[in-house]
């Protein structure tokens, strides 16, 4: 039980920081002067697919609802950063 814990805490934390790093990355592409043009559309794509099946398997595998909501936020940030950079590119 003491490495199921210690796993369940890092996971916690590194889920954690991983939210607040979607931060710098939202403000760089709202105030980027080139309309956010270097960010790799595929790479965040794919990052948001693949939260979005962790929210189904944690859902549908195992009822965790707190995993769930764990990736919901990280899904949302990346769609934030998707949206945000399809629209600034739209407008250059």
């Amino acid at each position: 039980m003491q490495l199921e814990a210690i796993a369940t805490a890092l996971f916690i934390a590194g889920n954690t920081v991983r939210i607040f790093a979607y931060v710098p990355q939202i403000y760089k592409v709202a105030t980027d002067a080139n309309g956010a043009r270097g960010l790799s559309h595929a790479t965040w794509l794919m990052f948001l697919i693949a939260h979005l099946s962790t929210i189904l398997y944690a859902l549908v595998t195992s009822g965790d609802v707190g995993l769930a909501l764990c990736f919901a936020v990280n899904a949302g940030c990346c769609a934030i950063i998707l949206g945000v950079a399809f629209w600034r590119n739209r407008r250059k």
